[in-house]
């Protein structure tokens, strides 16, 4: 461990935003879950690309706009390796994970779904992944269920296999739970899904910058992630979808780039997976995404998983041993993701002292209010953990809990 924690300790001064002070205290940011903090590696390759390269892709004729294309695809080769694509074709960009169930729902869904089918979800769902299904089956007539969680924040599987049927037609779930840290058995879950025939949609938001992902050893037909919490840029996501599957959809929204041919009387659409990719699209985002994939991969993700569970587990114990904390979410197979209250106090006013004594965590429903209602909560308080972290982080956090703990109780 004394290795990895000299290694990490390195990969810290990559992060200048943890060199600030916040209320006169060091800056610990625990809510990577939230975004992660960018390394300067992946700023400075932005930087250079606005600096040096900026051009429009697939479009011009010159040295420039030549140089951006190639970048700008590499990049998408790039993810499809990380991801275990296939096929470059596989991978659309879009502007985060939300724009990429709505395209899968309003594309995909729209095209297939019919009055009385079924769309599966989960309790522990983001809005992202619940609000765009229930859109598209009021539209069609559809309907969407739920399968519920245990009390330590898992999956039940067998609730899960009961909502199953022949009507479920989608079935759409995440990796990793944005609050509870809880880390879903994505093959198990698809090899249901697929027995009944039903398509399935994994959103990979949390799970990508903390394990390898294996889209095509999975066999999801979706994948669906952003690059902010990839400790790339703000606005650019991915989506993954079986090339077979893409090339059934109709386009999600028009414009330049999409099209093969347009004429007044009518157009017809551009192959995958440019179809999906309608006007301008955010080059420095895709650049800057291929820079965090560098980064990471550097690292190594059995190096990453190691060091994050440590601090988990640390964590985990420390907090456990305040009076009157509680911990949502205890899961055998967990991210590193802690959700936990101070009975007795609001969420918010326990997020507020902890940023005064310059620890950042998350306060609030965290776009999960039916997994609120599951725990009997209007919220919690999240701290979550990445690569810049360190055990004297979570020391801080501790302390923090404890003034927060004399000053409301």
């Amino acid at each position: 461990m004394d290795n990895l924690n000299a290694l990490f300790a390195e990969i810290r001064n990559e992060f200048p935003a943890l060199t600030q002070k916040v209320h006169g205290k060091k800056l610990v940011y625990l809510d990577s879950a939230a975004t992660t903090l960018k390394p300067k590696v992946v700023v400075e390759r932005v930087s250079n690309f606005y600096l040096y390269e900026s051009s429009n892709v697939h479009r011009g004729a010159h040295f420039l706009s030549d140089a951006a294309t190639a970048q700008f695809e590499g990049a998408r080769h790039s993810i499809a390796r990380f991801i275990g694509a296939e096929h470059f074709e596989e991978i659309i960009f879009v502007r985060g994970t939300t724009e990429g169930v709505n395209l899968v729902a309003n594309s995909w869904g729209l095209s297939n779904l019919k009055a009385g089918d079924e769309i599966l979800i989960t309790e522990m769902e983001h809005h992202g992944n619940i609000v765009p299904w229930q859109m598209v089956a009021e539209k069609v007539g559809a309907k969407v269920v739920a399968a519920g969680i245990l009390d330590n924040g898992e999956l039940d599987v067998e609730d899960f296999k009961k909502k199953l049927s022949s009507k479920t037609k989608m079935v759409a779930f995440t990796a990793c739970s944005n609050v509870l840290g809880t880390n879903n058995d994505v093959p198990l879950l698809t090899k249901l899904a697929h027995q009944v025939g039903a398509k399935v949609l994994v959103d990979g938001a949390q799970i990508v910058s903390q394990s390898k992902v294996d889209v095509k050893a999975w066999d999801v037909d979706f994948f669906v992630f952003s690059s902010h919490k990839l400790f790339g840029p703000f606005g650019f996501g991915v989506v993954y979808g079986k090339k077979a599957i893409l090339e059934t959809m109709p386009p999600y929204q028009g414009g330049g780039s999409m099209i093969s041919k347009v004429s007044l009387e009518g157009t017809t659409y551009n192959d995958v997976p440019f179809r999906f990719e309608a006007g301008t699209p955010h080059v420095e985002g895709a650049v800057g995404t291929h820079a965090a994939i560098n980064f990471i991969e550097k690292i190594g993700f059995d190096k990453v998983h190691a060091y994050e569970m440590d601090l988990l587990q640390y964590a985990t114990e420390k907090l456990s041993a305040i009076p009157d904390v509680k911990i949502y979410g205890t899961a055998a197979n967990k991210g590193p993701i802690l959700s936990f209250n101070l009975k007795g106090a609001h969420h918010s006013d326990v997020g507020q002292i902890l940023d005064q004594e310059g620890v950042a965590v998350r306060a609030g429903h965290h776009c999960t209010q039916p997994l609120m209602a599951r725990l009997g909560v209007p919220g919690t308080v999240r701290a979550s953990f990445s690569v810049y972290n360190s055990r004297e982080d979570v020391d801080s956090l501790v302390k923090a809990v404890v003034k927060a703990r004399e000053l409301l109780l």
